[in-house]
This record gives structure tokens, sequence and C-alpha cells, in this order.
């Protein structure tokens, strides 16, 4: 629990925004005796004042309700203001409630860009532009009382000292989304409106087994180390932080106990890359192969001193490139292996095949004794200790998204368990499937879950996702998974490189400064300004749908097979054509010289 000493730490719940012609003024609005914080219009600095300006009598302030100040973000001329204004409360964190956002605004401070250079104001609008896209970010939570960045474990872990912190000054800096947009207010030293973020997922349900009502609580938060979109964030950075990180928490409550068991997900941690290039799938290129070794020691590093025993588990192919990757990640763990780190390949796709998932016991039996031996965290009534989880279980594939969930789900569900049979719940044979509203609840908790980390990623839910939710393939969900692999790679090549430069700009990766080379965007001409991907995939589609209709009549006459292979020889030109000419249909991102 956090309980803080000095309620002047509280964070405010409820706000009123004040727009005046020069200034923007937040007025806590919760019973708090605070300080407004006042926002200049004009370049975005800011200061406490007491009491509200004096309103216009012709010019009336507009007013707006939010809930949380999310941080401030500065670009060339000017900063932008970043509020909640919509919140849903989707349930409790140990005790606490947890809201989710709904809706994101951004206000401009920038009237300063008046003045400033043409080129300038007009970089300054490609900046804010992306900031459009920041407002429909997805799966963002925070809490007004408790920090979702920490595991149950490590926020009973917390000093005495560190709980009187405010919230922003003890959260883990890898899972506070809006890390670098608070620096501006944590100069200022604003407590108060300081709300830590966490981006990920946050789903639970309540069931009764016999007498027992049991919570189950499944809450992932991402890293915003390497944060970004499926193609465009792959591999490991030099420091060994990994694309799309994510810490996923399975927490058990009733009558007074708390159980909790931590797992993670992430890329192989190697310099790797995919160059969209409009083929479905691009090849993976190895960087500066020579660091794999170092680099894979950090990374791993890092997880041993946050969670003790790692034990790898690499669910990628064998064979093709997948199995090229996995080799040297293989070769580069060879180095690091010891009685605190394992590492096991499991080749999913060809033990599981595309329908047999429950071939994953063959996975379970090699490592239930590193689950069984590291265990998981529990307190008693009372909030005592009874144990604490030593080691945790890292599983990728090559996204961390279809195949990592399915196993993650199947690995969560034999833990949950194997602590309910522990805590007296089950027998020693019961199982959850025993209970089919349990498991149903089950499964839906851990495929809505899957969804979510997901659509961050690749902008789709999860492949696969009809298996963690029903137990099974179905038709249906082949057909879903098929729809959800085409949109993919649409995004992939058309939208996530624009997603990306966002991403970048939000957490910090790229620093937009007026030093930099303002070199304009280079102008579309001839073929270029008006080729894209939708005419290109019509035209290709449509030449083999001819191809396959002259087909049909090809067998009674010679002109139709001459048709055939004209539209053939058409379909796979243009094909050709847009394959070569990746560059002029993909929204390739302006943004470089990174952080």
């Amino acid at each position: 629990m956090m309980e803080r000493a000095d309620s002047s730490q509280k964070l405010y719940t409820s706000m009123r925004l004040w727009e005046f012609p020069d200034q923007y003024v937040v007025e806590p609005t919760d019973g708090s005796s605070g300080s407004f914080l006042a926002i200049s219009r004009n370049d975005g600095s800011m200061n406490l004042i007491d009491e509200l300006p004096e309103c216009n009598s012709v010019r009336v302030p507009r007013i707006l309700t939010i809930f949380g100040v999310v941080g401030m973000l500065k670009l060339l001329a000017g900063s932008y203001l970043i509020v909640i204004t919509e919140r849903e409360c989707i349930g409790s964190y140990l005790g606490h409630p947890i809201f989710k956002v709904s809706s994101l605004k951004i206000f401009p401070c920038n009237h300063s860009l008046e003045n400033s250079p043409a080129e300038q104001k007009k970089m300054e609008t490609e900046f804010s532009g992306l900031l459009n896209i920041a407002e429909r970010t997805s799966g963002l939570y925070f809490s007004y009382d408790t920090n979702l960045t920490l595991s149950a474990q490590r926020l009973h872990d917390l000093g005495d000292e560190s709980k009187l912190l405010p919230l922003w000054r003890q959260a883990e800096p890898r899972f506070l989304w809006n890390n670098y947009m608070l620096e501006l207010l944590i100069d200022k030293k604003l407590d108060p409106f300081l709300l830590p973020v966490v981006q990920g997922s946050f789903h639970h349900f309540q069931a009764a087994i016999e007498k027992d009502i049991i919570e189950v609580t499944l809450i992932s938060r991402r890293c915003s180390r390497r944060n970004g979109t499926r193609m465009w964030r792959r591999g490991a950075d030099s420091d060994g932080y990994v694309a799309n990180f994510v810490e996923t928490e399975q927490i058990i409550q009733f009558n007074g106990i708390s159980a909790s068991f931590v797992q993670v997900r992430g890329s192989i941690p190697l310099l790797w890359e995919q160059i969209v290039d409009l083929t479905y799938k691009p090849k993976f290129e190895i960087v500066r192969l020579e660091e794999a070794p170092r680099v894979v020691e950090r990374h791993f590093l890092d997880l041993r001193k946050k969670y003790g025993a790692v034990l790898a588990v690499d669910l990628v192919n064998k064979h093709g490139g997948e199995g090229r990757l996995s080799e040297k990640f293989a070769n580069a763990m060879q180095h690091i292996v010891s009685d605190d780190v394992r590492y096991l390949h499991f080749d999913f796709h060809h033990i599981c095949g595309h329908v047999h998932f429950e071939r994953l016991s063959i996975l379970y039996e090699q490592i239930s004794d590193f689950l069984e031996r590291n265990g998981y965290f529990l307190l008693n009534e009372k909030g005592d200790k009874l144990k604490e989880q030593l080691g945790v279980v890292r599983t990728n594939c090559i996204d961390c998204l279809d195949r990592t969930n399915v196993t993650q789900s199947m690995i969560g569900r034999k833990m949950l368990e194997f602590q309910l049979r522990r805590l007296g719940v089950f027998g020693a044979e019961e199982t959850i499937s025993s209970h089919p509203n349990f498991d149903e609840k089950f499964r839906i908790l851990w495929a809505n879950h899957g969804d979510d980390i997901s659509i961050q990623y690749s902008g789709t839910p999860a492949l696969k996702g009809d298996f963690v939710r029903y137990g099974q393939r179905t038709v249906q969900g082949i057909l879903k998974d098929g729809w959800s692999a085409l949109t993919r790679y649409y995004l992939n090549n058309f939208h996530d490189g624009t997603k990306q430069d966002a991403i970048d700009l939000l957490q910090g990766h790229y620093i937009v400064s007026v030093s930099r080379d303002l070199t304009p965007s280079s102008q579309k001409r001839g073929l270029e300004a008006v080729a894209s991907f939708p005419l290109a995939l019509l035209l290709v589609l449509t030449g083999f749908l001819l191809t396959t209709m002259s087909l049909r009549q090809a067998r009674y006459d010679l002109k139709h097979f001459f048709f055939s292979f004209m539209w053939a020889s058409a379909s796979i030109t243009i094909a050709s054509f847009v394959r070569a000419n990746g560059r002029i249909f993909c929204n390739r991102p302006s943004l470089h010289k990174p952080r």
C-alpha cells in the first residue's frame, strides 16, 4: 500500500483547464487547496499562481474538465501540453482504483511561432502533425494512489522512505510511458500534477470455486526504452534494451491472500532489423554481429538484476531466416549460460503446427522444474510475505506476440493451478478446466491481453487468439488471422513509419532542435506524385482476377489462352514494379539522428 505522510504530495484527481488568450490555467477541483498551474501560450513556460486571472468580459475563457496532466513536449518553436480529458475506472490493483485513458488532448503553446522564419513554421507544422497520432495512443493506464509501474513484489519490497515519495519518484523508468514528457514539470517541482502513466494491458475477473471467490488480474507493462511498431523496432540496441519488451503480472486474490506471478517477453536481443520493402516477410538483417555477445550479456545482466534467475524460451523456427537468427542467439547465449541463466529452444511451428497447441505440454515438461524452483510472490491475510518469486521466464518469437502469447497463457494457467493447489482451493488432480465458468473467464482474460499488446505493436489483434480464447483453433479464427496478417502487411508498409516518428517524439528518442538540419521533405514528382499502394494493389488483384477468368476459358480456344498470358504478364510486371520501387509507396520515417 502507498500511504504518503505528506498530503501535499497527493495527486490531483480532477481539474479544470481554463483557456485564456495568453495562457492556460489548470485549477484543482477535487477539494485540494493547492495552487493553480499557469502555462504560457506563447512559449509553454509554467508557474504556480494563487488565484485565477480576471476574465475579459468580451472573450469568456473556455473551460474543460481534465483528469490528469500527462506532460509537456517541446518542439522547434513551441511547446505542447498533453492532458487526459476522459477516463474510465476499469478495476483495482491491490485495492486501489485503476483508470484507463479514454481520451487525450493536446494544447499548443506556440504563439511565438508567429515571429519564426517560414521554414521553421513549416517544420513545426510537420512535427506537430505527428502529435495528432499521439492523441490516439491506446492502452494507457494510471492510478492516483498506487504505482502501476511496479509489480506487487517490488511494491511490497519498497523501503519506508521510498513509500513517502511522490509516485513519479517511486516509478520504474522503463515502464513510465510519459517519462520524457514529465521532465519539464519535474524541473518545476510540480509534484501534485505529475501523473505516472503506463502503456500495456489491464484485465480482471471474479469467479466462484465452491465457497471461495477468486479474483484474477492480468496487468502488462510495456517498456519505453525501445518502444515502437512491429517492423520499425526490432531486436536490441547497443545497451541491450529490446523491442516489444513487456512485463506481464498475473495476480490472484481471495480471502485476504494475494499471489503474484511475473513473466516477460521481448525481441531477440541481437542487433537485427527487417527493412520494410513491400515484401511480405522482409529479410532478417543482423547488424554488427561481432557485438552480439556483449549485447546479449548486457540484456541478461539487466534481467538478472531485476528478476533473479532467467529462463529464455526461444519459440522461433529452426529453418530459414528465423533459424539463422535463432542460431546466432543460441551461440551468443553459450557465453552466459549459468546456474542463473538458461536457454531453451522450442520450435513452436514444427512441434505444434497451426492447430495442435496442446503440444505445448512438451515445453512445460522441460520448464516445470524452473517454475517450481523459482516460485511466485505470496502474501498472507496480514500482508506478511510468505514466498517470493526468484526468477522469470523470458519468452520470445519473432514479433513476441502470437506464439509468445499462446505460450505465456499456458505458463500462466499452469502456475495458477499450482498456486490454487498449494493454497488448498484445488485438489491434487484438479485443474482450471474442471471449472467451465472459471476456465472461460481465464481464457478471455489472456486473449484480451494478447489482443491489447498486439494492437499496440502491430496494429491488429493477436493471431492464434481463437486457441487462447476457446481452447481450440476454429475456421473463423483462421480466417480472422488471415485478414489480420494482410492488415499488418499494409500497416507495416504504409502507416507504421509515421506512427514510429510520433512514438520517437513522445518518448524522447528524437529531440527536435533548431540547430538540426531543417531540410524540407522532398517533393514527389511525376509517377511518385500519383502512386499509391491501394491503386497498385487494385491493379494487381484485377490482373490476377482476369487471368483466372481467362484461364477457365483457355481450354476452349487459343484467344483466351493469349489473354490469360497477357493478364498474367501485366500482373507480374506491376507487382515487380511495386516491389522494385518500394520507396515510392512506403512512408519511410522522416526522423533521423536519434537521441
